[in-house]
């Protein structure tokens, strides 16, 4: 079965998710608009089912309730990736987003790692500090146990290229996510 529920409560945040590698429902609440927006175009571009709830302390700033849905949304994938047999296990991708270009690629390979580069043009989109793009990246990419490496090409606006960097994991982890059947895609028999 591919799907997950995770959840976390600490004295920040109270996270819920529910993932299905194969799609589903998509309903996102954070409280933060940006992020919101951010979730929702990950799961349509993924194709995958993803349910969100967070309440978290948004009265210090935006940076728990970011990082600790990464953490609970990588193992999330961790858990829906099981023993990660019968996957593609790679996938990259580019985005344009208007005058922006993201590129992301992505390693189901249980070696977390996250190799981020990005200067945006503005400090925030809406109530979102697009610095923590990627420290959101870094919890998920740990917690579900992948090499995933982003890259910003260029961009004027913002809110662009935060959301070509989202579209672009999305899509390359839909295409690492795809059922090839076999085994685990490894020379060495398992990861």
């Amino acid at each position: 079965m591919r799907t997950a529920l995770q959840t976390r409560k600490t004295r920040e945040t109270d996270i819920t998710i529910e993932l299905s590698l194969d799609g589903g429902p998509v309903q996102i609440s954070t409280g933060i608009g940006f992020f919101d927006h951010m979730l929702t175009a990950f799961a349509v571009h993924g194709g995958f089912g993803l349910q969100v709830s967070v309440e978290g302390d948004l009265y210090v700033d935006g940076h728990h309730t970011v990082e600790d849905t990464g953490i609970v949304l990588g193992k999330a994938f961790a858990q829906a990736f099981g023993d990660k047999s019968g996957i593609a296990r790679f996938g990259s991708f580019f985005v344009p987003m208007d005058e922006a270009l993201a590129f992301a690629a992505v390693d189901v390979s249980g070696r977390p790692f996250l190799a981020f580069q990005a200067d945006f043009s503005q400090e925030r989109a809406g109530e979102y500090d697009l610095c923590l793009t990627e420290e959101f990246l870094r919890a998920f990419a740990t917690n579900a146990g992948i090499t995933l490496h982003v890259r910003l090409e260029y961009g004027s606006n913002a809110h662009h290229e935060a959301e070509a960097i989202f579209k672009a994991a999305a899509h390359a982890l839909r295409l690492a996510a795809v059922q090839t059947g076999g085994g685990v895609l490894s020379t060495k028999g398992s990861l």
